[in-house]
């Protein structure tokens, strides 16, 4: 089809005295299609076309309720109860004009980039190898929208309380927090409605609070109003985690930590050139400031201590100093774990590396407890893989022989 400029260019330079193929040269098309738009007057033909099928809104509504939605059926119908014949892309079209069984898609809001208003929060999925073993892990990032900041870490399992602890190491890391942190509508910290109307959870509420922000969720159905964060995700899963190895998942946090703060800190965004660190630099001055002695998060545990002096806690045992067996109360945070008596702290434990069960801890700087138990269930992996590792013929016999499981399998494993 010859635009209507280009149409009247032709009709106007053949009137200036121009030979229909000096025309066609020029302008790149045929002779004929000149000489055929000089016989036009240079104006664009109205073009006929067949009547546009036309079918009444309300029967189509009807039907479409009636066939629950499935188009064929009711391409069916109209031919055998009305003797309209329509095509099946025309009759899609036509339900998509008059929006029936479509959702109206709204518009976005555009929102500037302002300093010191927003960052966004979300969690993801993966399934990296640790140790040669592929883990699922989640993944939690936070993402200040302005300086294109970023702060990630990786969990076995991410709750309510996890959630707590990533916000205040990221911000107590960077020591500012925006005036509002953009979020899903999860139900971590959502605790009804969504978009606009959503109500947080109080404990989440009172939380962000004292760091100086607001959670606030995006519309339902609208994951790219934090845009920024998504991309980062899909930045982790091309340009972090391939070509790397990780031995736990501490190293793997450590690489992440790393990548995130440093690295990707001081690498120009391709689009605009700008750099994260400079632009936090510009950006602190819009930001609330977050104070260093804020109380890290914790959960409290009502454990008692057992005949041999520990208390149980994520199939680890921590020794209570003393000579009783009092109920205690057990401070878990982050990264350690705090055991009270009345008010009085006996002892404060680090918590161990991922995948370590069935370990006994007694405090630092304090001689071992003298009574240890000598009957507690002890798993039998390390002497199941020496024997195998003695050849084919034993881990046969193994497998022959440990067919039940059960405490007689570890039983014959240790005889």
């Amino acid at each position: 089809m010859i635009e209507p400029d280009k149409r009247k260019a032709i009709f106007l330079m053949h009137r200036e005295g121009m030979r229909a193929r000096d025309i066609a040269k020029q302008l790149h098309v045929s002779r004929n299609t000149v000489r055929k738009i000089i016989r036009q007057g240079g104006v664009t033909p109205e073009v006929s076309r067949p009547g546009k099928t036309e079918i009444d809104q309300a029967l189509l509504e009807r039907l479409y309720a009636e066939c629950d939605g499935f188009k064929q059926r009711i391409q069916e119908r109209l031919k055998e109860e009305k003797g309209i014949e329509v095509k099946y892309s025309t009759l899609t079209r036509i339900l998509r004009e008059l929006e029936i069984g479509v959702s109206p898609q709204a518009r976005c809001d555009r929102v500037p980039d302002t300093p010191g208003e927003e960052m966004q929060h979300d969690t993801t999925l993966y399934t990296v190898k640790l140790s040669g073993k592929p883990t699922r892990v989640v993944a939690s990032l936070i993402y200040l929208r302005y300086s294109k900041r970023r702060y990630l870490k990786f969990y076995r399992r991410f709750n309510r309380f996890t959630m707590k602890c990533f916000f205040h190491e990221a911000l107590t890391f960077w020591g500012y927090v925006a005036k509002y942190c953009i979020i899903d509508n999860t139900n971590l910290a959502r605790l009804r409605g969504t978009g606009k109307g959503a109500v947080m959870v109080p404990e989440m509420a009172a939380f962000a609070k004292q760091y100086g922000y607001e959670f606030r969720c995006h519309a339902l159905g609208h994951p790219n109003r934090k845009a920024g964060n998504e991309r980062s995700f899909w930045t982790v899963e091309t340009s972090f985690i391939p070509g790397r190895t990780f031995e736990s998942l501490e190293d793997l946090n450590c690489q992440a930590l790393e990548w995130a703060t440093v690295r990707m800190e001081n690498r120009p965004v391709k689009k605009t050139g700008l750099i994260p660190a400079k632009a936090f630099d510009d950006e602190r001055s819009f930001l609330t400031k977050v104070s260093r002695h804020l109380p890290a998060p914790y959960r409290v545990h009502e454990r008692g201590t057992d005949q041999y002096g520990y208390v149980s806690f994520d199939a680890n045992y921590y020794w209570v100093p003393g000579t009783g067996r009092p109920d205690v109360r057990v401070l878990e945070y982050s990264d350690r774990l705090k055991i009270y008596l009345r008010g009085e702290l006996l002892a404060e434990y680090s918590l161990p590396a991922d995948g370590i069960q069935n370990a006994l801890f007694s405090p630092k700087g304090l001689p071992p407890p003298r009574y240890q138990p000598k009957h507690r269930g002890k798993p039998t992996a390390q002497e199941e893989k020496r024997l195998r590792d003695l050849g084919d013929g034993v881990g046969a016999y193994l497998d022959f022989a440990l067919e039940s499981g059960g405490l007689q399998r570890h039983r014959f494993v240790r005889a």
